[in-house]
């Protein structure tokens, strides 16, 4: 109905929903299967996100067609981490709170939830509900439920195991194969239920139907965002767990110092001192005496010993996180040299490496308003400069961003500047953007800004081993398992120079918002020559603004503007999904002085202006203050300059520098550089993205 009405706005909804039942669901008919999978290969003929969408669910319909309960199995074997060679991949929620943006009640609900959804599941438990799950998918009603749960329960572990990886083989060697006749399929599932069920019990108890079985939740963790490098170094334990031994204590430590040197990096022969010889040798080996072929492998091996030796290595202790597998593993990413024996002597060329595999999904759920997201720009720019260093995670994490708004009532004024607008719209303008423009993300999401703060201020339970509703697990749950179209949001670098000539200036970057205003508290000489030409020019300081103007045809046009102003504010989030995200939108209040017969008066002009480049500097070297992404707390003082500007992605920057070395004169990029993302983008995942 939908799709002939007018109401293509709610087929995405739909589509979500039907197929979030459809995974769920103990077993589908061959016909309600294929009337979806045809449905959406439909999508691909409208515009993105519809097509992409319709793709991405018409190939995961087209293999559970041929392996029905495929899509369940693989959600819960990812999700719960278990063990399996055929499916070896591995997801995992982490949500981030910053304690000082919410408040203790919040943060101990959200610590109650996420512990009482993992314990409320174990891995034989999990594996118990891919066998009997695979089995209604196959078998359909012919399947004892009621027994086969009680045989699962009165096994051992080991032989639940043994049954699961049985059950995953026969699924996932059907699902690979297009060709796989789904009556093969049953037939090989049923000889697994045979034997699990026992035959004593097959055929006599009576079937019971269908019944529904439950999706486990997913593995979540709780953090407090404490450290600026508290993401990087969960995601790095993420990928290689330390070992049950090392204390949690030393985490911290071992961390540090796994970033302090690059111990795996290219051989670099050292440079030997050459003099010119005059060569006596014919070139004929029968010429070469005896002894001499001695002397010649022994100068050869000391030679080849003395070219090997590094000069200038710092030796450093392990520790458990730099075992020499992890630190091999770590380096042997896409564009970093590995390590090979010399082997040029036997003629034998390097065996070719595996390429790596993104066997880890790490979703990382943030909860707060603009200013967490702030923090995660600086996070994700500081984590994208780590892996230009030195590749690690990029080659074996695939990473996910989400963003759930929390509100509180009353917000901690502490973290929040006197002139800073503390209201809900105003805080949550990432969300609000997000809600405008996936209208299943401002139903199902937005929502909870005000929901999470109320089931917090709710008396807790009498029990609180009975966990009977998990309302925000379930919200989550489902916002990361169907969420998977991305709005990316561009990342904002600014440069900042002080009064003071000997500081050093700051870069910093920012996602939503730059706020300057006319710094406070200034000497009492400067003060009285403030108020003379106050007196005469008005409030404020006068600056010079340069920035290059966004025109229709997006040619560059720079334009220089001297005003008097008492501030400004750069918007990176536009009030209106039609509009770009790649855009300032900067509201500067200048003052106007005006001259008439009653005397002098002065009056405050809001003037507008987008560009993406953008200089300020204070002409009479007067300072302000710089408040980033509505945070006192990323505040500078006594700035006197800010130039603002794109943020690059940093693997461009070093490749562009390369580049550079061979082309001194070539200003455009060329090579590979023409092909790599330019711009560090913050991608947060919505269920639509932007519906046009």
């Amino acid at each position: 109905q939908a799709e002939r009405g007018d109401f293509k706005h709610y087929i995405i909804p739909l589509l979500h929903t039907l197929m979030y039942t459809l995974i769920k669901a103990p077993s589908i008919s061959g016909e309600l299967c294929g009337r979806v999978y045809d449905f959406c290969k439909k999508l691909l003929t409208l515009p993105k996100p519809f097509c992409t969408i319709g793709l991405d669910y018409a190939i995961r319909l087209k293999m559970e067609r041929t392996a029905p309960g495929t899509l369940y199995q693989r959600m819960v074997i990812s999700e719960q981490s278990l063990k399996s060679d055929l499916y070896p991949y591995q997801e995992k929620i982490f949500i981030f709170a910053d304690p000082e943006l919410l408040s203790e009640a919040i943060c101990n609900a959200l610590v109650t939830d996420t512990e009482a959804a993992r314990v409320s599941q174990s891995p034989r438990v999990c594996m118990c509900y891919v066998i009997i799950h695979a089995m209604q998918a196959a078998l359909g009603e012919g399947c004892d439920i009621s027994g086969l749960r009680a045989s699962l329960q009165d096994m051992p572990t080991s032989d639940v195991e043994h049954w699961f990886q049985q059950v995953v083989a026969a699924v996932e060697c059907a699902g690979n194969k297009a060709s796989t006749d789904r009556g093969q399929y049953a037939a090989r599932l049923e000889k697994i239920y045979h034997a699990v069920l026992g035959s004593s019990q097959a055929g006599n108890a009576p079937l019971e139907g269908l019944q529904g079985t439950p999706l486990p939740n997913p593995n979540i963790s709780f953090h407090l965002w404490t450290e600026d490098d508290q993401l990087w170094k969960e995601l790095v334990l993420f990928i290689r767990p330390l070992s049950h031994s090392c204390e949690p204590d030393c985490l911290s430590q071992d961390l540090d110092s796994f970033e302090i040197q690059d111990i795996i990096s290219d051989c670099e022969c050292c440079e030997q001192t050459r003099f010119s010889v005059l060569s006596t040798d014919s070139g004929i080996e029968r010429d070469l005496p005896m002894v001499v072929e001695d002397s010649f492998a022994s100068c050869n091996a000391e030679t080849e010993q003395s070219r090997l030796h590094r000069k200038g290595g710092i030796k450093k202790k392990p520790s458990p996180l730099e075992s020499v597998a992890f630190l091999q593993a770590g380096c042997n990413g896409s564009g970093v040299k590995t390590p090979v024996k010399l082997q040029r002597r036997s003629g034998i060329p390097p065996e070719p490496e595996a390429p790596l595999q993104r066997l880890h999904t790490a979703r990382i759920v943030l909860l707060g308003d603009d200013r967490i997201l702030g923090r995660l720009a600086q996070a994700y720019h500081s984590l994208r400069k780590r892996e230009t260093r030195r590749v690690f995670l990029t080659p074996r994490l695939n990473l996910q961003f989400y963003y759930i708004p929390v509100v509180t009532e009353q917000p901690n004024t502490s973290a929040i500047t006197d002139h800073t607008a503390t209201g809900q719209e105003e805080l949550c303008e990432v969300a609000a953007y997000l809600g405008r423009a996936d209208p299943w993300y401002e139903s199902n999401i937005n929502t909870l800004c005000h929901v999470i703060p109320k089931l917090a201020s709710m008396p807790s339970s009498p029990s609180k081993h009975l966990v009977t509703d998990l309302f925000i697990t379930d919200v989550i749950a489902y916002y990361v398992r169907m969420g998977i179209q991305p709005v990316c949001f561009q990342v904002y670098a600014v440069k900042i120079f002080f009064s003071d000539p000997a500081q050093e200036p700051a870069e910093d970057v920012f996602l939503t918002e730059l706020r300057t205003q006319v710094q406070d508290g200034i000497s009492h000489r400067e003060l009285s020559m403030t108020k003379k030409k106050t007196t005469l020019d008005g409030p404020g300081i006068d600056l010079t603004v340069t920035y290059k103007k966004v025109v229709v045809s997006e040619r560059a046009k720079e334009l220089t503007v001297s005003l008097r102003s008492t501030g400004l504010v750069m918007k990176a989030i536009p009030a209106d999904e039609a509009e770009e995200l790649v855009c300032l939108n900067v509201n500067i209040t200048e003052i106007i002085r005006i001259n008439n017969l009653s005397g002098r008066s002065f009056s405050a002009v809001a003037n507008r202006l987008k560009t993406c480049n953008i200089k300020i500097r204070s002409t009479e070297q007067r300072p302000f203050t710089v408040c980033l992404d509505k945070d006192s707390r990323r505040a500078y003082r006594n700035v006197i300059s800010v130039e603002v500007s794109p943020c690059l992605e940093p693997s461009y920057c070093l490749q562009k520098t390369r580049t550079m070395k061979f082309n001194l004169h070539e200003t455009e990029d060329v090579g590979l550089v023409k092909y790599m993302p330019k711009s560090l983008l913050l991608p947060i995942n919505t269920f639509a993205g932007v519906i046009q």
